[in-house]
């Protein structure tokens, strides 16, 4: 466990993570508590910070990090146990603790992203055969650039990510926290009550085209083919890395009118506010191997190639930097299913780890900042 990370965070900060959790309402009886309901989000926040992954260890972190716990809150029983701790945590009421989690990164770190990408990822490992129950899908926002997930919204069993994300846009564009951002979307959510939704929060859209538009994916395919080269501008890029060479041919086309017009057969698809079309060529080589791969998105914004190649490279990130960091997934215990005991049945537990795991790399980001300024400071 890593326990200096958290006590590398400012106390201002922390503080003000005690004043939002603070507004999470304690569903039990007062006279029956004897362990408050902020200590128990606090030793919850700060363990999970510090690479915690279950609620046993959370409870042997605290006793052994009592003294730093202290300082800030008065813990006069101690801390409570792990079992305990799961029950509790599985009564609170999910919204609040994420409403309190928002609050709290827009207080701590007020910029406003410029990129946010949405995508949804089924937790692993957090089925429960025994009670029927279905893996858990959650749906995450992640501001790019800042390296922060902003948000994330449980998807009920009998429901999909459609329903989830409008939810989440708007808690997100509370107060304006959208105004000027990208918000980039999966091909589930290319539809115009969507690209509706983010353009009345003041942001731009862009959303992936793929096989579950089959008739919007061959006009936009014809599209190309047929476009007269002085309306289409292409930008080559190439990258390197891990053994790989990749060459992205990204063109972008500026004539969407015939998307967002009324001149459109009942039926088809109308995008409000389409004003590009962007195809992405990629070509990847791998020691003897090529693949090649050809995606299409429709934004809002982006109306040169390189805004377009940036935005693009931005919806991709949330798979590299989220999705497929194994330091953030919650692996099994051999003998339970550690997710849903850890109350991920409500979305606390990815919620916990992703969030917080992702204030930890900001807070990391943001000593590496300070500290280069400081030598810079001091140099002749």
């Amino acid at each position: 466990m890593n326990v200096d990370v958290v006590e590398g965070f400012e106390p201002s900060r922390l503080k003000s993570l005690l004043e939002h959790l603070g507004t999470i309402e304690d569903p039990r009886d007062p006279w029956r508590v004897a362990h408050p309901l902020n200590e128990v989000l606090f030793l919850v926040v700060c363990a999970t910070i510090s690479d915690c992954e279950d609620y046993d260890i959370i409870s042997d972190w605290g006793e052994e990090r009592i003294d730093f716990l202290r300082r800030y809150l008065p813990y006069d029983h101690g801390v409570p146990g792990g079992r305990w701790l799961t029950i509790l945590m599985n009564r609170i009421e999910p919204a609040l603790f994420a409403a309190a989690f928002t609050a709290w990164v827009r207080e701590t770190w007020p910029d406003k992203p410029d990129f946010v990408a949405i995508d949804g990822k089924t937790s692993r490992r957090s089925h429960d055969r025994a009670l029927g129950k279905a893996p858990l899908h959650l749906v995450s926002a992640y501001a790019t650039t800042a390296g922060l997930v902003l948000g994330q919204e449980a998807v009920s069993e009998k429901s999909n990510e459609i329903t989830a994300i409008p939810t989440l846009l708007d808690r997100l564009g509370d107060n304006g926290g959208l105004k000027g951002a990208t918000v980039s979307i999966d091909a589930i959510a290319t539809n115009p009550t969507i690209a509706q939704k983010i353009l009345d929060q003041g942001a731009d859209y862009l959303l992936a085209v793929k096989a579950n538009q089959p008739t919007l994916r061959a006009e936009m395919e014809a599209y190309f083919a047929d476009a007269p080269e002085e309306m289409v501008e292409t930008l080559i890029e190439t990258d390197k890395g891990h053994g790989r060479i990749e060459e992205r041919v990204v063109s972008v086309a500026t004539d969407a009118s015939w998307l967002r017009g009324d001149r459109r057969f009942p039926g088809e698809l109308r995008m409000p506010g389409a004003a590009s079309l962007i195809r992405v060529c990629s070509t990847a080589h791998t020691g003897n191997a090529r693949r090649r791969d050809t995606r299409y998105f429709i934004a809002s914004g982006c109306p040169d190639a390189r805004s377009a190649a940036n935005a693009v490279r931005g919806h991709w990130l949330i798979e590299n930097a989220l999705h497929s960091c194994p330091g953030r997934c919650l692996q099994a215990r051999p003998l339970t299913d550690q997710k849903r005991a850890w109350g991920s049945q409500h979305g606390h537990c990815p919620t916990l780890r992703h969030q917080s795991g992702s204030r930890c790399q900001r807070q990391k980001v943001d000593q590496s900042k300070a500290k280069a300024s400081s030598l810079q400071h001091h140099l002749p």
